[in-house]
């Protein structure tokens, strides 16, 4: 039904890997949840709910370690560390993943940026800071500012610039132009349980789509009923709904 390639690489982080299913098709790059591996998505039947668009060949997932042990999900740290460290993991995808990606499908091809709950914050801000690789980002149950997680300790550059309902409301000249006509977030959210408590989800989602309104940042915001919990199930359900569209 699918193949998988494995190639595990080794930064500051600590152990860092991909895993890819698929042939031929649209590249996504996946993000699992707070502080999952890169093998959750197939563990958890996301590869199976599209297996018919990676049997067909119309998209490529390639799935990566979260970095959230040492990052965000890190409360011996202040979270000026974390955002930190945050920055050298986007650093290994911008370094070592992308490329990656680019020599697997025969050359650099824009990327779809897919993840669910905490990797939706991820999906979403790696999107928006990098629109010119990733135009288009997928974030299912996310919660969008890092300031809001248990944390502690002073918020300077690093949480600012890794916080996108900081910094997109702050948006503003050629740069914020050239964005509206460059990216699309879809964010999706259900109304069941753990979507308001504890994650805050689904106040976040609405939240950070009041601000990309306010930007005029081309995005959607798909809120599911009362009975999708925060859970794979519905990830699973919101992912067979929404890749058809983009691939």
């Amino acid at each position: 039904m699918w193949w998988a390639l494995v190639r595990r690489d080794h930064v500051e982080l600590g152990p860092a890997g991909l895993v890819a299913y698929g042939h031929y098709g649209r590249p996504v790059l996946v993000f699992p949840s707070e502080q999952g591996r890169a093998w959750d998505f197939e563990n958890n039947g996301m590869v199976d709910a599209v297996a018919d668009l990676i049997d067909s060949g119309r998209v490529k997932l390639y799935c990566v370690e979260s970095g959230d042990r040492d990052t965000w999900s890190n409360r011996s740290e202040p979270i000026e560390e974390r955002a930190r460290r945050h920055g050298h993991y986007e650093q290994w995808i911008m370094d070592r993943a992308v490329p990656w990606i680019a020599g697997d499908c025969g050359g650099p091809t824009p990327i779809v940026t897919l993840g669910c709950s905490l990797g939706a914050y991820h999906a979403a801000n790696l999107a928006l800071r990098h629109a010119d690789v990733f135009p288009l980002a997928l974030c299912l149950s996310g919660n969008y500012d890092p300031t809001s997680w248990p944390a502690w300790g002073d918020h300077g550059d690093a949480v600012y610039f890794q916080n996108p309902m900081a910094y997109v409301a702050n948006m503003h000249g050629e740069h914020l132009d050239w964005l509206r006509g460059q990216l699309k977030l879809v964010l999706v959210v259900g109304q069941g349980a753990w979507e308001e408590h504890p994650t805050a989800a689904l106040p976040s989602t609405r939240a950070f789509a009041e601000v990309l309104s306010s930007k005029g940042l081309n995005h959607e915001l798909d809120v599911w009923g009362y009975d999708i919990p925060h859970d794979w199930p519905s990830w699973r359900a919101q992912l067979r709904h929404h890749l058809p569209r983009f691939c």
